[in-house]
């Protein structure tokens, strides 16, 4: 079933639209093919809490002091109580210590968040470019691309040029009550270590940040200092539990427009990662690498920004089939991993093809 979007365009730049009973829509630029991000406010007694603020450019600044005067002109006068995170990634967090230092308000995020903000900001413990241009090396990506993904060195704290340094904890199940109306938080994985989505049983509103999206599909990637990780199937059971939630919930994503129709997406979204799975597997009669898979998941031409997610996603996928038995990894005398499907590796075995240690 396609989802179902009950508003006709999104609100222009620095325009505050309302979606539901004390929830208003902002929509703000992003310096990427996908250029822009959704952010939302939620009317929170005398004041107003923020939902994510936005990657750190100039324009996205002058929107906010524009929304920030519009709203100490509003009759609810323009105190913002506090500046929720759903994710460490900079079109989330971009501008929240920014925010923080303006309007004195406290920034929640679950600690996964936060704290790996911090570790992909100073390149410690295993998060940064340097390893992961290693991991890209290892499966297989090429020295012109590696060279490309170095001189974007520094870019996420291009767009989270500080970050906070105190924080209020977020916990799954936590509860959260803003301007009379009760907020759940819904801890997902997959996309990032802890993304917090925020459900109100209340108004029938889910805001599921990057988890789900309308028309394209959440990133899903694995990082450096996880190399093992099954992250698809962290995401795809961390979504199936939006299909709890009741037929009529308004989603309010990160990118693209809100929509009706939770169930129908998680659905697609299933069916779409098993396709990708199936070519992989496919693909994988022959040993290889992550890398070499690139033109088969992505048909369009990739920068260099995109790339990096590109990576990270073909590996994700290997690992789930991998994890599920379906390929097996190698380590070939070049030091490169590949991958071939488990039925070819066990024929290549039987028939004396691999080589015997």
């Amino acid at each position: 079933m396609l989802p179902d979007y009950p508003f006709p365009a999104p609100p222009a730049a620095c325009e505050i639209f309302a979606v539901a009973t004390g929830v208003h829509w902002l929509r703000m630029p992003l310096p990427f093919a996908l250029n822009h991000i959704n952010l939302w406010l939620l009317e929170d007694g005398a004041g107003w809490a923020i939902v994510d603020t936005g990657f750190a450019l100039d324009t996205v600044k002058e929107c906010w002091l524009a929304i920030l005067e519009q709203l100490t002109r509003s009759t609810r006068g323009g105190r913002i109580s506090r500046i929720i995170v759903t994710h460490f990634h900079p079109d989330h967090l971009g501008l929240a210590a920014w925010l923080q230092e303006r309007t004195a308000a406290p920034v929640w995020m679950t600690a996964g968040e936060y704290l790996t903000a911090h570790a992909v900001w100073h390149e410690v413990g295993g998060h940064g470019n340097p390893p992961m241009l290693r991991q890209f090396r290892a499966h297989g990506l090429d020295e012109e691309r590696c060279a490309a993904l170095e001189r974007r060195s520094g870019g996420y704290n291009r767009g989270v040029p500080t970050l906070p340094n105190r924080y209020r904890r977020l916990f799954d199940g936590d509860e959260l009550i803003i301007g009379g109306q009760r907020w759940q938080v819904r801890v997902g994985y997959g996309h990032s270590p802890e993304h917090a989505a925020l459900y109100s049983p209340d108004l029938g509103v889910l805001i599921s940040g990057d988890m789900l999206l309308p028309t394209i599909s959440t990133n899903v990637s694995v990082f450096a200092v996880t190399p093992e990780a099954d992250s698809l199937t962290d995401y795809l059971q961390s979504i199936d539990r939006y299909r709890e939630l009741p037929a009529a919930t308004l989603v309010l994503p990160s990118h693209g427009m809100p929509f009706y129709g939770i169930a129908g997406r998680v659905d697609a979204l299933h069916a779409h990662h098993e396709d990708r799975l199936q070519l992989l597997e496919e693909y994988c009669q022959t040993s290889r690498s992550a890398a070499d898979l690139l033109p088969m998941l992505f048909a369009r031409e990739l920068d260099t920004h995109q790339t990096m997610f590109a990576m990270g996603e073909a590996i994700a996928h290997l690992n789930r089939l991998e994890h599920a038995g379906r390929v097996m990894r190698s380590e070939e005398g070049d030091g490169r991993i590949r991958f071939v499907a488990s039925g070819r590796a066990s024929a290549a075995s039987g028939s004396g093809e691999a080589g015997s240690g």
